[in-house]
């Protein structure tokens, strides 16, 4: 009898995911010359592709030039060449599987030094106590930028699609633009996209509406949402059980459920919360309250490496197991589930004292293991995370160059056309 794990997930859309294992999301900061996909991300995802996965999700794709989490973001707007994408798309269905662009605006999760903008339903940045330097000061958005922003998301929805990837994960999790927007924490507007939930949600909600009029009625799309930001006073299960109840109407495929941001980095195992799992899938507690009332199919993602839990996930009424960290270190693990083989090697969790630092050094021990894929080699899952932390720095400082210089001649083309 074949596993649950490894039967396909019909969506409405009229996608069939071949199975339900999802490479989830993992912010690979490894753009090339002009911030586009080069042969490293083929390379990545191809090897990806190989391992059995049902879906492929990409890291982030930036849907505005000037509003970068990072220096290494990929960026496909209007103005960026389609071939490039076209080869990530091909590279990640190469091993006959489906694979969605997640699309995003930081807001103000920018890298204080970072040139362009950075922008937040509110002025008020992020709360890191003596870390919160480390990321720029926000303002508040107008009504018009909050219009055009929409517009992105769906410029690149579009050409996503052109490019043949076969949907997009609309990211609203882990305290990004749509995420900030939803939370009453940090938007603290008084107009028509502040206030009650349902303002709060209309950003979003404008966002789902515009990718899925700019897109086919057979291109997937799906929302990346919290469970929980796990802040007192903040987004909560609550929330998010209305959210989902919003989002059925307007032909959402799947929603992903994460949790956290940078202040509460539940996401990497971070937060404090007792409703985490510290070891494995630290969200079931929170997806298993929304999945007896979502009307969509429900992804999670979050801490899961071993088959046993990823079957426990399903048998919750979850749709769709999301992996991350797990397929930077064995990128062929559905796989080896198949053939009823676990993973050799593990990383194990950060566990300094410093929540920050140690959020930071665990993602970018996670991007060690991502850039030596895309280089053909082996993971090293035991590299020390502070060796990593400060590789990482440095690759940031020389992408921090190239950017620069980048934005500046694009500005200029710009201010040429005009």
């Amino acid at each position: 009898m074949t596993s649950e794990l490894f039967s396909p997930l019909h969506l409405r859309s009229g996608q069939v995911l071949g199975n339900r294992i999802a490479k989830a999301a993992m912010e690979e900061n490894m753009a090339g010359e002009g911030q586009l996909p080069d042969q490293r991300l083929l390379t990545l995802y191809r090897r990806w592709a190989a391992g059995g996965a049902g879906l492929l999700i990409t890291g982030n794709v930036m849907v505005h030039a000037e509003a970068l989490t990072g220096p290494g973001g990929v960026v496909l707007d209007e103005h960026a060449p389609i071939g490039p994408f076209a080869d990530w798309a091909a590279a990640g269905k190469s091993g006959g599987g489906t694979i969605w662009m997640q699309i995003n605006h930081p807001g103000r999760q920018v890298a204080s030094g970072m040139p362009g903008v950075v922008w937040g339903p509110s002025d008020a940045g992020v709360s890191l106590g003596r870390h919160s330097s480390r990321f720029g000061r926000p303002t508040a958005m107008t009504a018009r930028q909050i219009d055009e922003t929409v517009d992105r998301f769906a410029v690149t929805a579009r050409r996503a699609e052109e490019a043949g990837f076969d949907g997009v994960e609309i990211h609203a999790a882990h305290g990004y633009l749509l995420s900030q927007f939803l939370s009453p924490l940090v938007n603290t507007r008084t107009d028509r996209w502040g206030g009650s939930l349902e303002n709060r949600a209309r950003m979003l909600l404008d966002v789902v509406r515009a990718v899925r009029a700019a897109a086919s009625p057979s291109f997937a799309v799906a929302v990346k949402l919290n469970s929980a930001d796990f802040q007192r006073g903040g987004f909560d299960a609550d929330d998010a059980r209305q959210v989902i109840g919003m989002l059925a109407p307007l032909g959402v495929d799947l929603v992903e459920l994460s949790g956290g941001s940078y202040e509460s980095p539940a996401m990497t195992g971070g937060s404090a919360d007792t409703r985490t799992r510290a070891r494995e899938a630290y969200f079931l507690d929170l997806a298993q309250e929304l999945v007896g009332t979502s009307p969509l199919p429900l992804m999670l993602t979050g801490g899961i490496t071993r088959r046993a839990t990823a079957e426990q996930v399903l048998d919750s009424g979850v749709a769709v197991v999301g992996i991350g960290t797990a397929l930077a270190v064995t990128p062929d693990l559905p796989d080896r589930w198949r053939n009823h083989r676990e993973a050799d090697r593990r990383m194990e969790p950060v566990t300094w004292s410093d929540k920050t630092l140690a959020s930071a050094a665990g993602m970018a021990r996670v991007r060690y293991q991502m850039r030596r894929l895309a280089r053909g080699a082996g993971p090293r899952p035991g590299i020390h995370p502070a060796f990593t932390l400060v590789s990482e720095q440095r690759k940031e400082r020389r992408a921090l160059r190239r950017y620069r210089s980048w934005l500046a001649t694009a500005w200029g083309a710009a201010a040429a056309g005009q």
